[in-house]
């Protein structure tokens, strides 16, 4: 039964959602209609509390395919606008989040379970990239290669057509955003599949996309279904010309496998390991608060999450013992409070695999120095918490010190020397992320090249900004997914040759 915050809850959610959705009704939005999956139904839960607050029907195949039938004529028809109209378009996207944007917060956090402090701040970033994107409309050209004959011969930056993008539950809004702001920046249709988990707020997205003045009906479809079923359906569908995947490392070799079956390229934003580099020399005080940071953002449900603190052994004692303290006063509770920066995770099974890890560590001998479980104060709320947790005295070959835990759990490891502490950051098969913090300006530079990683900091942590490429290396994936970079990898490259000669010379064959 529900109780009477829950209640609350799903009448919230409800009525944001009758704003956006006819009726209020989870569907898929395809061309600017609703549609009703066909399959099995499914659940939302609520992380604050654990209980159900809405379900739908899975899409399914049939959907999916009305989403791709919708994409082909608006794809054709937002290619043969002008690029100065179809940024327009774009940063009109960016004026209506802007517009919504306390109400796609709110319903971002009821729906992931992320803090409303953080929520505003994605929504934000959500226009930005809109706005970053509709800029680059006009300026993505090709270039006239001087080749040594008497040709012209010039480069065009071509959609590729329609791209399905898989995004996952942690940061709904912010990768639906990350996602389809370069795709259609580059001519693309974009048919976007959100985790089961957390479709609503990328829902409410695709519905702003079609009420922009500008934007074709069906130039950006999002369904509501599960990965097994709509998401395999759009991967393999046969007008899907490429793929991109965030998540898993697991899952995404298996969408990789699928697309490269269909010889569709993918694009794979996975997991990470990174590694939080602290020697003696550093500002301690912030790297303290660096720390934090990196790891307990997000309930550390980040691919980028700093879950390796490396510290030099002369100061890791009484670093881990101020990090500790530390720990234990970040505010973490109901996520819909704006003083919580550590809200719950995103779901029971998750949670679970948190647990589990951390107990797994203490079995293997480490210490537990903050942290370890649901803390006191909210374990009778039903909901999905777990305190900022410190491992400590960790073995470089623990599975915590080398596999993705993706919640609030920070592997402390000591070392002695910067080949060392390089080698510890790169024992990994991740390369998503990294830091480091010193005041030797020629140590950060020998780190930050050796460091196998797509982003790197030197002190400083999780800045991420849509002009920048990001990205991974090894498991972590390939491609990237902002910046100039995200819009070749959205873009094939045509080469034209002009014969500009009056009499060119024949190298084969007779004239008549």
């Amino acid at each position: 039964m529900m109780n009477h915050a829950n209640a609350e809850t799903s009448r919230r959610a409800a009525a944001i959602l009758r704003e956006f959705l006819p009726g209020g009704e989870i569907g898929s939005v395809v061309a600017g209609n609703v549609l009703r999956g066909g399959g099995v139904t499914l659940e939302l839960v609520n992380p604050a509390d654990g209980l159900l607050f809405a379900s739908f029907a899975d899409a399914g195949a049939s959907v999916v395919d009305a989403a791709m039938q919708a994409a082909r004529p608006a794809q054709q028809q937002w290619w043969s606008l002008s690029a100065a109209a179809r940024g327009r378009a774009m940063w009109e996207i960016a004026r209506l989040v802007r517009q919504n944007a306390e109400v796609l917060a709110e319903l971002e956090t009821i729906s992931a379970g992320k803090p409303i402090r953080d929520t505003r701040g994605e929504v934000a970033k959500v226009a930005e990239m809109f706005e970053y994107y509709a800029g680059w409309c006009d300026k993505l050209h090709g270039e006239v290669i001087p080749v040594p004959t008497s040709h012209l011969n010039y480069t065009r930056h071509e959609p590729v057509g329609t791209v399905v993008q898989i995004t996952p539950w942690n940061a709904p809004i912010f990768t639906a955003g990350w996602q389809i702001a370069p795709a259609i920046c580059a001519g693309n249709a974009v048919v976007l599949k959100p985790s089961e988990l957390t479709p609503l707020t990328s829902l409410v997205l695709g519905v702003l996309c079609d009420r922009a003045e500008g934007m074709p009906r069906g130039l950006v479809s999002v369904l509501a279904g599960a990965g097994p079923t709509t998401g395999a359906a759009a991967v393999a569908h046969p007008d899907t010309r490429l793929v991109v995947f965030v998540g898993s490392a697991e899952a995404g070799a298996q969408i990789a496998a699928a697309s490269a079956r269909n010889i569709v390229p993918s694009v794979l934003e996975l997991g990470g390991k990174s590694a939080n580099i602290v020697f003696a020399d550093a500002d301690l005080a912030r790297a303290l608060v660096g720390a934090q940071a990196a790891i307990f953002g997000g309930a550390g449900q980040s691919c980028v999450a700093g879950s390796r603190l490396l510290v030099h052994r002369s100061i890791h004692a009484d670093f881990v013992e101020r990090l500790a303290k530390a720990a234990a006063r970040i505010p973490t509770g109901l996520p819909t409070d704006p003083a919580t920066q550590i809200g719950p995770i995103n779901n029971r099974r998750q949670l679970d695999k948190i647990d589990g890890m951390v107990r797994a560590a203490v079995t293997a001998g480490a210490r537990i120095a903050a942290g370890g479980a649901c803390p006191e104060a909210l374990r009778d709320t039903g909901g999905f918490f777990y305190g900022p947790t410190i491992i400590d005295e960790v073995g470089a070959d623990a599975a915590i010190a080398r596999e993705e835990v993706f919640g609030p759990v920070l592997a402390v490891l000591p070392f002695e020397t910067e080949e060392e502490a390089i080698a510890l950051a790169n024992a990994t098969p991740f390369g998503l992320a990294g830091a480091v913090w010193t005041n030797d300006v020629g140590r950060a530079h020998r780190v930050a090249a050796a460091v196998r990683a797509g982003t790197f900091w030197v002190n400083g942590y999780k800045t991420i900004n849509v002009a920048s490429p990001f990205g991974g290396f090894g498991r972590s994936g390939f491609g990237r997914s902002s910046g100039r970079e995200a819009l070749m990898t959205y873009t094939q490259t045509k080469s034209v040759w002009v014969e500009t000669a009056a009499n060119p010379g024949v190298a084969f064959g007779y004239v008549g």
